[in-house]
């Protein structure tokens, strides 16, 4: 997939994925991953922000969730060698700026691991989501993501394993914060435009379980999610 054609639209949902590059791990421990999931909570605000680094020796005094976001998070899945995201744009011009910022992790992972070049495959992915039942099977895919790859972590339970793996299952299927301090109010995703669709959270979590077989049976039912 390469350069977009047309413009991210503003209030539309999109799906947003990438790798390493050469396929290799872009999380090697939990401070990696930590640190990931700080870039992408801490940078999703449209006013100017500097680095992580700058930021805790007090070179911003911006505090996330009470500034105007760029994207709207509706789902996550960070695996050791790709991510995805289900977004929805906020403000013109918001993906691209948010996904822009997120290039700083590179320098963070080379700095600590002492290499140099890039770390991700070229530009993002990115897939419009264009309607609701792509947008309920394109959540499912994007929160089991790990078990659609067999890479370990949240399983169809809502158990941790020890694979280098977090996404926003458990906040979906549990009505509190999971095991992340950070989701204790359980308000990271914007999950309403899913959960309302259903009952409860039980009876999503049971038409994510049939989604998922479906996902990993069908290769073409996969592919249309990603492309």
């Amino acid at each position: 997939m390469g350069i977009r054609k047309t413009p991210f639209v503003t209030g539309e949902h999109y799906h947003i994925f990438n790798r390493g590059v050469d396929k290799r791990d872009i999380f090697s421990d939990q401070e990696d991953l930590n640190r990931f999931f700080q870039s992408i909570n801490e940078f999703n605000t449209l006013e100017p922000i500097g680095s992580i680094h700058e930021n805790s020796r007090g070179g911003s005094t911006a505090t996330p969730g009470t500034t105007t976001k760029l994207v709207e998070f509706i789902s996550y899945c960070l695996n050791p060698n790709h991510y995805h995201f289900i977004l929805q744009q906020m403000v013109d011009g918001g993906i691209s700026e948010f996904m822009k910022r997120l290039g700083g992790y590179t320098w963070y992972f080379n700095n600590k691991y002492n290499r140099s070049g890039s770390l991700f495959q070229g530009r993002f992915k990115s897939v419009h989501i264009d309607s609701n039942e792509q947008l309920l099977h394109t959540s499912v895919y994007v929160n089991l993501n790990d078990k659609v790859h067999s890479c370990g972590g949240s399983t169809a339970t809502g158990v941790m394993t020890t694979g280098l793996v977090r996404s926003s299952w458990r906040e979906y299927i549990e009505d509190h914060g999971g095991e992340y301090p950070e989701n204790a109010n359980n308000v990271f995703c914007k999950k309403d435009i899913i959960l309302d669709q259903f009952k409860n959270k039980n009876e999503y979590k049971n038409f994510s379980e049939e989604s998922l077989k479906i996902i990993k049976e069908n290769k073409v039912i996969k592919k249309l999610l990603i492309e």
